[in-house]
């Protein structure tokens, strides 16, 4: 009887300390309703239509969709959820299709201003935005900026709820963070975890400092805000680490201040300018530190100097390790590309460098980097009959820089593309290279060529798209 009565109550000695002690960790843990209740109505789901023509050997790409073999041979063979009448693949060569994506985005004004990322509406035909209420509106993309992946879109509405922007500067490591976005067309789904790392470099994203998480962000995610616990936005959620298209505990956000600073540009001048020193940088590793004589693998070395850049200039060589850049330390190569790139052209910046073992100082003007016209972009603008050709297409001659990119060759950058040569999946950004396998000389000569096609002939459009070349058949209307 005795053992019974000590069972009983060690038993029930237990329970009442594990729920003190369930208790006691819910305690410590924060409560996230009041950030969903306040702050899920200042997020918006975004869904993207691309209109785009069917390869020849049957393939029909789904742009937006993750990079998986499996997922995207499903998608051939059933067809996107949604979207009657369109099967999977099976279409013939030349045949258009529309493809839709989903991407999230947060309100940044009242008056319909919104942030999302550039790979969500880049290569968009029609952009909507649905709120929180069910409200849509269609968007108008004011610009983007592919180096930072940030976008700004226009809706026609007022009195709308606007984000708080935060300090991403504050954050500190384990301090916990929350996404509201839309993963997989679920909309104003929250997720939370705590940042990971901060400052966090990607290969090919020199520009951003991202903020590492273990937040679970999946497809559908991307453009929706990061929030702290105080419900301020400190981060737009932009890529994951994944090789199956799903959370893995690897989330980047972009840091609210940097793409903040891109939208004002967008906003006020429709286009990114950045600094530009004219170098090819790379990673100091602890055998060429070595062979440098220095103490520590801190700051960029320097492979090469454009001639007559702005490094070439002031004083820079190749060999040369930039240790500090406007009294802003170099700790990485990838700080570098930052620093400058944040830096306002015409300034003067005192540079710090270790050449041949000894510290030098230099003074180097800051220029202007090139833009490339594959990586940003500035409002879409509805052309006029006499800025449209024949086939839809609005163009300019390439800039010199332009033109050394393509070692001296010509070719027509597209400012706009409406009617046939949209349909056929020419966009803006894209440049012309040649039309039926003549060189693109000028767009006065482009222009006459194809007003010498008669209607319902086809042409074949030569397309430099990133570092890709394709032709694309368009056939001319009346």
């Amino acid at each position: 009887m005795l053992k019974k009565w000590i069972s009983t109550t060690l038993l029930s000695f237990a329970f009442v300390f594990n729920a003190f002690n369930q208790a006691a960790i819910a305690k410590d843990l924060p409560d996230f309703t009041e950030l969903a209740e306040k702050h899920g109505a200042e997020v918006v789901n975004i869904s993207v239509t691309q209109v785009a023509q069917g390869g020849g050997n049957g393939a029909m790409p789904f742009p937006g969709m993750p990079d998986d073999e499996n997922l995207q041979e499903f998608f051939k063979r059933f067809g996107i959820p949604g979207m009657p009448g369109l099967p999977g693949g099976q279409g013939q060569g030349g045949q258009e299709f529309k493809s839709s994506s989903l991407g999230s985005g947060f309100i940044i004004s009242s008056d319909g201003y919104i942030l999302t990322n550039a790979h969500v509406v880049s290569e968009a035909d029609e952009v909507l935005v649905k709120l929180s209420d069910k409200r849509e509106f269609k968007a108008k993309t004011i610009g983007y900026d592919k180096r930072t992946d940030v976008a700004l879109i226009k809706i026609e509405a007022t009195n709308l709820p606007k984000v708080t922007i935060g300090d991403p500067n504050a954050l500190k490591v384990g301090q916990w963070v929350a996404a509201i976005g839309s993963p997989f067309g679920l909309e104003n789904t929250m997720t939370a975890g705590i940042v990971s790392a901060k400052g966090r470099a990607l290969p090919q994203e020199n520009f951003v400092p991202f903020i590492q998480t273990d937040v679970a962000i999946n497809p559908g995610n991307s453009g929706g805000p990061l929030f702290n616990l105080a419900g301020e936005v400190v981060g737009i959620n932009s890529q994951i680490y994944s090789r199956s298209g799903g959370s893995v505990g690897l989330s980047f956000s972009i840091p609210i201040d940097v793409a903040i600073d891109i939208s004002n540009q967008l906003k006020a001048n429709g286009k990114i300018t950045r600094g530009w020193l004219g170098v090819a940088i790379q990673e100091l590793t602890k055998e060429l530190a070595d062979s440098f004589g220095m103490k520590n693998t801190n700051g960029a070395l320097i492979a090469g100097v454009e001639k007559n850049g702005p490094a070439d200039k002031g004083g820079l060589e190749a060999g040369d390790v930039i240790t500090k850049f406007d009294n802003k330390p170099i700790i990485s190569s990838s700080d570098l590309p930052r620093v400058v790139g944040a830096s306002k052209p015409g300034k003067m910046a005192a540079v710090e460098i270790l050449r041949k073992g000894a510290v030098k100082n230099l003074s180097i003007g800051i220029g202007e980097m090139p833009t490339d016209p594959s990586e940003a972009a500035g409002p879409s603008k509805s052309p006029t009959k006499a800025e449209a050709n024949k086939i839809g297409l609005t163009l300019k001659e390439l800039t010199p820089q332009q033109k050394k990119k393509l070692n001296g060759k010509n070719g027509l950058l597209v400012v706009d593309s409406i009617g046939a040569a949209a349909q056929a999946g020419i966009r803006r950004g894209d440049v012309i290279l040649g039309l039926n396998n003549s060189e693109s000389q000028s767009v006065e000569q482009f222009n006459k060529q194809i007003n010498a096609v008669a209607a319902g002939k086809t042409v074949a459009v030569l397309v430099l798209r990133g570092e890709n070349t394709l032709y694309v058949p368009i056939k001319v209307t009346k």
